[in-house]
């Protein structure tokens, strides 16, 4: 018998609270400033982030999304602008960076404390996607696995065009649901040599899009990382009361740095395998803009490079910039380099 049940809520987590280091000086010489990246207009008339929006708004309603940022990233009157149009309570601010685990974790309670029986999904502010109506059924394929299966966490895994060294990598199992595999294995950033072999056993880039239940994801964290909830659990109490802020920053004063992926997702890989997943997904233009080099070079490859605000003029890149057919995409080119030796 079907579970008459209404549907869950969903609600959603962006990450802005990355600094961009990588990026600085390649966004200096694109507009005189070091506007994190994940604020800039590098194509078209929308930031990264304001990109993030409009796709996440497609399956979230804007009440239940929650941003992440920095304090220090408030101080730009560009950051301002464009998180002037969120609703209120719905821009969570860390003191300070402390990577992916803390990032997550701080807008996680946020949406736990509100809707605590909802299916979440965190979305990165730093992706360029070409296919956004595609990706996004990808999301709302794996909202409806979570809701069928609230004990699961599934990632989105990119289908890799090229064995990038840079990338975190998602190595599929058996496929236990329609569509969706177990993960075997995590490697984060693996040596060229490696990345190329696990690309030929069907590694998947992982692109930190992650749908959960919030009580799920809760428990996770409470197990596998017990000193690390106890801070969050610390400001899951204080919030919405006089003490929030107090709290907030003394946690963080005491936490430190914890990547998501290395810190908390390998240990349940170990932990507590049957419950991660990993959904395919396949024909979208993907990349996470974390170099110079990937960004010319994903927009040389799909024909967006001309639209580039502020191009410099000693980038390599405006030396050959033909017409859409005579573009090679980066499969293509990553096979003539491979062939050439």
């Amino acid at each position: 018998m079907r579970d008459a049940s209404p549907r869950p809520v969903r609600s959603g987590i962006i990450l802005a609270g990355g600094e961009g280091e990588r990026l600085r000086s390649f966004i200096y010489r694109l507009r005189g400033d070091i506007l994190p990246k994940q604020y800039v207009n590098f194509i078209g008339t929308r930031s990264m982030l304001e990109h993030t929006f409009h796709r996440t708004e497609k399956l979230i309603p804007p009440e239940r999304l929650f941003t992440v940022v920095s304090r220090n990233h408030l101080s730009y009157p560009e950051v301002r602008r464009q998180l002037s149009s969120l609703q209120p309570g719905k821009v969570v601010v860390q003191p300070v960076n402390k990577d992916t685990g803390p990032g997550i974790l701080l807008p996680l309670m946020h949406a736990y404390k509100r809707y605590p029986q909802s299916v979440v999904a965190v979305f990165p502010s730093d992706h360029f996607i070409v296919e956004e109506e595609l990706f996004m059924a990808h999301v709302d394929l794996a909202f409806s696995a979570v809701e069928q299966n609230p004990s699961c966490l599934v990632l989105l895994g990119v289908q890799s065009s090229e064995p990038d060294p840079e990338y975190g990598y998602i190595v599929p199992g058996r496929e236990v649901y329609p569509g969706l595999c177990e993960v075997s294995r995590f490697i984060e950033k693996p040596e060229p040599h490696a990345a190329l072999k696990l690309i030929q056993k069907g590694g998947l880039w992982n692109t930190m899009v992650m749908i959960f239940k919030a009580r799920t994801m809760v428990d996770l964290v409470c197990r596998a990382a017990p000193q690390m909830y106890r801070f969050f659990g610390q400001i899951l109490d204080a919030i919405g009361t006089a003490g929030e802020t107090d709290a907030v920053n003394d946690a963080y004063r005491h936490l430190e740095a914890v990547n998501f992926s290395k810190g908390l997702l390998e240990s349940f890989s170990m932990e507590y395998a049957s419950r991660l997943m990993v959904l395919p997904v396949r024909d979208v233009h993907w990349s996470d803009w974390g170099s110079e080099r990937r960004i010319m070079s994903v927009l040389q490859n799909t024909g967006y490079l001309g639209r580039m605000q502020g191009l410099p003029e000693s980038s390599p890149f405006r030396i050959w910039q033909g017409s859409s057919s005579d573009r090679l995409d980066g499969r293509l080119l990553w096979q003539m380099k491979q062939t050439s030796g």
